[in-house]
């Protein structure tokens, strides 16, 4: 068996869905091998002068019932696929939390699309993609 325990991270885009697909197609040939799912969300923050602003809760409430759903299309397409596996929600940084996640359990494979729904963020600072494959310990599949 290549890899016992992999991780795939999910934020719904086109790319993600497509590694989700492959992660799962990869946990069908290895029998025994655990598939966890994570979904990383971050609320938004407002930068003005020299702090942030105050963000009002229902935008930050928004943005969680998103997050809620993404992970739910997740479990869907995993349980559609006939594969057990975990999905978790988790607030932070995306490659940080996904880095951090594979350090906490374990795991030997990332699984991650190319291109996620960062926007301008994404274009300023660099890809979750391009910083997990940098900083990553374990072998890291992107898919495209």
């Amino acid at each position: 068996m290549l890899f016992n325990k992999i991780v795939a991270a999910y934020d719904g885009s086109k790319a993600a869905t497509k590694a989700l697909d492959k992660a799962i197609e990869l946990v069908k040939l290895s029998p025994g091998a655990t598939l966890e799912v994570i979904h990383v969300f971050d609320f938004p923050r407002f930068y003005v002068a020299e702090g942030y602003a105050p963000v009002p809760a229902s935008v930050n409430q928004d943005f969680y019932e998103l997050a809620e759903k993404t992970a739910e299309e997740a479990r869907s397409r995993l349980e559609a696929a006939g594969v057990k596996g975990k999905v978790e929600l988790i607030q932070g940084a995306p490659a940080e939390v996904i880095l951090d996640y594979v350090k906490k359990h374990n795991n030997d494979v990332i699984i991650i699309g190319s291109r996620g729904l960062g926007g301008i963020r994404e274009f300023v600072l660099g890809s979750v993609s391009h910083n997990v494959v940098q900083h990553a310990r374990v072998p890291v599949l992107v898919v495209k």
